[in-house]
């Protein structure tokens, strides 16, 4: 499952019981924003005994991408190598603040200017603390406002979000990716939030969480 505010107190025990295994929950976004239910959910997520990590929501229109990785990790997305930590992941999809329009929704940058961006912020984050972001983000986004790119897959593991002509099949992937790592594939359903799956066993999980394994 993934959460932030909006989903506001979460009964992580009760979570627990209802067979989660794992979280990931907002920590912040852009260089300004720190999601106000971060610690609680945090906290509370690894003392129910889940696996948990933290998720950026990044705005290339608003700061660098290395400010942004920098915010990120001083604001609770550092990784640890202690079994219990997923590793940070960047959540970079359509522009939720601007007009629907395909310009508006890459955060009007160019295509080089969103690779170099990613770039920026993915090397920010392993050189900090040794991981690869995970990538959050739908096919339609990545292959449109990247221009496909297929340097940034290289290193991250997919988490992916699928589209409408996903339905009741596999997601599409977007370029780079063979495969996914995980899978939102519902906005609602047993537990808070949105609903996910890690393509693995529960020792497998633990084995991402406590090594550098895309």
């Amino acid at each position: 499952m993934d959460v932030s505010h909006y989903q506001q107190a979460v009964n992580w025990p009760e979570v627990a019981a209802d067979g989660a295994r794992f979280a990931y929950m907002k920590a912040t976004e852009s260089t300004t924003y720190i999601d106000p239910t971060f610690t609680a959910n945090y906290e509370g997520a690894a003392n129910a005994g889940l696996v948990r990590g933290a998720y950026h929501f990044g705005l290339p229109d608003r700061a660098s991408g290395a400010d942004q990785a920098t915010f990120f990790l001083d604001n609770g997305g550092e990784w640890v190598n202690d079994g219990e930590t997923l590793p940070p992941v960047l959540d970079i999809e359509y522009n939720p603040y601007s007009t629907a329009d395909w310009a508006g929704w890459c955060y009007n940058r160019t295509t080089e200017e969103i690779r170099e961006w990613l770039t920026d912020f993915v090397t920010t984050v392993h050189g900090r603390v040794g991981r690869w972001p995970v990538i959050y983000t739908t096919r339609g986004w990545w292959n449109r406002c990247t221009g496909n790119d297929t340097t940034v897959p290289a290193n991250c593991p997919l988490w992916i979000s699928p589209v409408a002509s996903d339905a009741g099949g596999p997601p599409g992937m977007p370029a780079g990716w063979g495969a996914y790592t995980f899978y939102q594939w519902a906005k609602s359903g047993t537990f808070p939030g949105d609903q996910d799956v890690f393509v693995g066993t529960v020792t497998e999980l633990a084995a991402f969480a406590a090594g550098p394994v895309v």
